[in-house]
């Protein structure tokens, strides 16, 4: 009996899901699958945190299948042959998929659409990851957008997205064989994850809860709430947006029908988070028209800029958060626990590993990779290119955040920093972002040893700040890009 395969990939949802919707309107019995190949990805292969992810949330895909009557058939890839493979024995007539916008991905997607239709089996490619795809929104002389001010604002001008549509009535096709989750591999070996459990529900379910809590208790303070990382201000849905268990249109649609009865301040907040919205379609159409932005910046002066000789020490520190500035250390910490760092805190962690450090942006961008659980190649990469001024809408390299000053300003009573760094909880608050700074008398009450149970500065915040600039003299007048 013909049937139509699903090809789940990164949409890992039932609603509003345009692949699913389109294959259960085929008037064909639907066979979902999903395809392990994370080679396709190249350089850009997911790392642990995002494979703990993936692993629960096509956990929590298949189980609702299954509740619908329908298997999530696993194979591994390549893709191209396992699809190949699947259609020669279900005798599939056709494939659908929602998008993905990495270019290593685009070139697969690409190959594997033309061999489908040289074999005479449809294969349908559709929008569920974003409100406006990439090569949808131009400048007014057609070329792509370098600022995010104006290009949301050109978002806003051009067509609503649709929306979201109603989870569709599938029926089950034909069976076919395939692996276990668990065989996949993606959970790590030695069992470090038990702070991702703690803190994360992957799957459709866990996502629209968490948007739920969101427009109920904090969308209508995120404008100031925000940047605070000792409260919880943010939505936390970028893991869950990122593995499409839940989507843009969704969000969109979701925030807006919550501010029907709002106050103007509720509405500036919500109009602020969907504008965050906007910075991750923002990211997605730069890396589109830039193929290369994960790996070069975009501003080529600064493929001349003199890094750091001897980056090691100095990178570790970071890493382990014991560079003995605690905003920057509970930040380390809560991202090495949780998966996830609070975005303020990410500015402030990425200026002193580029700056003040002076190591590669692409290094930080790496451990970021491996360690996020919402690691995504075009917000990561916009993320770590603003932070160093290479890259589209980046912040001046001259703006090198001050851990001390960054810490007394969103964490004034420094409880994100007690909470992750325990060593210093005991010290007064006004001396917790700068310890060093404290009498000595004071930290020895509060028990803080400062070269034995807490690190000294790794750095010097003025003599570091100076270099910085002083490096970026050297390739200010060289010819580039931005």
């Amino acid at each position: 009996m013909a049937c139509v395969i699903v090809w789940f990939r990164r949409d890992f949802r039932l609603t509003d899901n345009p692949a699913l919707q389109a294959a259960a309107e085929s008037g064909y019995p639907c066979l979902p699958v999903y395809i392990h190949d994370p080679a396709a990805e190249g350089d850009w292969a997911p790392g642990a945190a995002s494979n703990w992810w993936r692993h629960h949330s096509l956990q929590a895909l298949g189980d609702a299948l299954a509740e619908r009557g329908l298997g999530l058939v696993i194979r591994h890839g390549p893709a191209g042959d396992a699809l190949a493979n699947l259609i020669a024995e279900t005798g599939a007539v056709a494939v659908h998929w929602n998008r993905l916008y990495e270019p290593a991905l685009i070139a697969r997607d690409t190959a594997i659409k033309s061999r489908l239709r040289d074999n005479g089996v449809s294969a349908v490619s559709h929008n569920a990851a974003l409100l406006y795809e990439p090569w949808t929104i131009r400048t007014g002389s057609g070329t792509d957008y370098r600022a995010f001010t104006p290009f949301w604002r050109a978002c806003q001008r051009t067509q609503e997205p649709p929306a979201p549509s109603p989870e569709p009535r599938l029926t089950a096709g034909a069976s076919a064989d395939g692996v276990t989750i668990t065989d996949l591999g993606l959970l790590p070996r030695i069992r470090w994850d038990h702070g991702l459990a703690t803190n994360w529900q992957p799957g459709e379910k866990g996502a629209q809860r968490r948007l739920d809590r969101f427009l109920d208790d904090g969308v209508s303070a995120y404008e100031t709430a925000r940047d605070q990382p000792a409260i919880n201000g943010t939505s936390g849905l970028s893991p869950h947006l990122h593995f499409g268990e839940i989507g843009p249109r969704q969000i969109r649609t979701a925030t807006l029908s919550a501010l029907t009865h709002a106050d103007e301040d509720a509405d500036q907040s919500a109009q602020a988070f969907l504008a965050e919205i906007g910075w991750r379609e923002f990211a997605h159409h730069v890396l589109y028209h830039h193929p290369d932005f994960p790996d070069q910046p975009l501003n080529a002066r600064f493929a001349d800029f003199p890094w750091r000789a001897d980056p090691e020490p100095l990178l570790r520190a970071w890493q382990r958060g014991e560079t003995g500035f605690p905003i920057v250390d509970a930040g380390m910490r809560q991202l090495w626990q949780t998966g996830w760092m609070h975005n303020r805190v990410r500015m402030i962690v990425g200026s002193l590993l580029v700056k003040n450090a002076r190591i590669p942006w692409q290094t930080g961008e790496r451990w970021f990779w491996d360690t996020l659980v919402d690691a995504d190649l075009a917000s990561n990469s916009l993320g770590w290119q603003w932070v160093a001024g290479s890259g589209a809408d980046a912040a001046p390299f001259f703006r090198i955040f001050n851990p001390i000053r960054q810490g007394e300003r969103f964490d004034p009573q420094g409880s994100f920093v007690a909470h992750w760094v325990p060593e210093i909880a005991g010290l007064p608050a006004k001396h917790r972002h700068a310890p060093w700074q404290a009498p000595a008398g004071v930290c020895r009450d509060a028990g803080v040893q400062l070269g034995h149970n807490y690190p000294r500065p790794v750095v010097d915040l003025q003599a570091s700040r100076k270099e910085a600039l002083a490096a970026f003299e050297q390739i200010k007048g060289s010819s580039g890009g931005g």
